[in-house]
């Protein structure tokens, strides 16, 4: 009898809004929607006394604070959670047991060095899903980490910018690295489509460089026009104003990808900003205008230059962008993974 493949993503336990647990959540639905694969995730948090530990150790350390990362017996599985933020319909497993032959692991870049305790000893198979490549450094203990990413059966990566921060840090494991895509999907709710002189942006990417546009905007904007802090909202709200907006501002800080810019773009926003890195390879003009990180008085002047931007405008680089991030594409991707572990695992 043909044993059924169960898929555990392993995921952050934050409240906080985050990119990188929604794309976890729809690649986790994708696989549950498919024939002879189930998929869990499950999410992790720290132990109280290792909060504690943690904390001491910063306090102590004070400047000379190296992050070692959270070690194995630090962290336990969060029972029941789930982010609320967003829809989701994900399958939730609260434990450490796993089953090795019908098992397989994906496990995000924060937490690949916990691969070597959880995984690696248990013969566990499992892959290190890297959302963020300036992120892959969890732990100050490389050779740790090389044992973790060399053992993984394979490495996966959504973006040019996430596989290129792979090789220069692990440049023999080129062949390990699998591609996968995320899709974007702006028309899960139902608004009303209207436009309005509203400028969106999000706080929580670089506070201190949002603060100092915003405050120069305030000096020059008509007084028809309105500037709107999207951070902590709820999914739903965020792709709300995003349909009334017309400019949204991007602040992005060394990303993988940078899901917002993507998401505004296809609301019909005027995006301006910083890539991020990650959003180099779909940052097209005239959809989308880059400002170099740090250059604070050109955001300003390139905001205020397009206030009167033709969002209805250019509906055939919209298309390509909403091609490039479509359900069908991402669920061609995650097709090709599920038949790469199934392979590797007979072996």
């Amino acid at each position: 009898m043909k044993i059924k493949k169960n898929i555990i993503y392993l995921c952050d336990a934050e409240k906080k809004a985050s990119g990188g647990a929604k794309i976890i959540y729809q690649h986790s639905e994708t696989i549950n929607s498919l024939k002879n694969f189930s998929s869990e995730v499950l999410h992790l948090k720290l132990k109280k006394r290792a909060k504690w530990s943690i904390s001491i150790s910063k306090k102590i350390s004070f400047r000379n604070y190296a992050p070692q990362g959270w070690q194995s017996n630090q962290v336990k599985a969060a029972e029941n959670f789930r982010h609320t933020w967003f829809k989701n319909k994900i399958k939730s497993k609260n434990d450490f047991i796993f089953n090795s032959k019908k098992d397989f692991i994906i496990i995000p870049e924060i937490y690949a060095h916990l691969a070597d305790d959880l995984f690696l000893k248990k013969k566990i198979d499992y892959a290190i899903f890297v959302q963020n490549g300036y992120a892959i450094n969890s732990t100050n203990n490389f050779k740790k980490l090389k044992k973790v990413y060399s053992n993984a059966k394979c490495i996966l990566s959504y973006s040019k910018d996430i596989t290129e921060c792979i090789l220069i840090n692990f440049p023999k494991l080129k062949k390990k690295i699998f591609k996968v895509t995320i899709s974007v999907n702006v028309n899960k709710y139902k608004f009303k489509k209207e436009k309005k002189n509203l400028i969106t942006y999000m706080s929580r990417k670089l506070p201190e460089h949002s603060a100092k546009v915003i405050s120069i905007l305030r000096l020059y904007l008509p007084a028809k026009w309105k500037v709107k802090d999207l951070n902590n909202m709820s999914e739903r709200e965020v792709f709300k104003n995003l349909n009334f907006s017309k400019i949204f501002l991007s602040f992005s800080h060394l990303e993988g990808l940078g899901i917002p810019p993507i998401e505004a773009a296809l609301l019909n926003n005027k995006v301006i900003g910083y890539t991020g890195e990650g959003g180099n390879e779909y940052w097209k003009y005239p959809i989308f205008t880059s400002v170099k990180s740090g250059d604070i008085k050109r955001f300003a002047k390139l905001v205020i230059k397009n206030l009167s931007f033709k969002n209805n405008s250019y509906s055939n680089h919209r298309k390509k962008l909403h091609n490039r991030f479509s359900k069908s594409r991402e669920v061609n991707y995650i097709q090709r993974l599920l038949k790469y572990i199934s392979n590797s695992q007979k072996k």
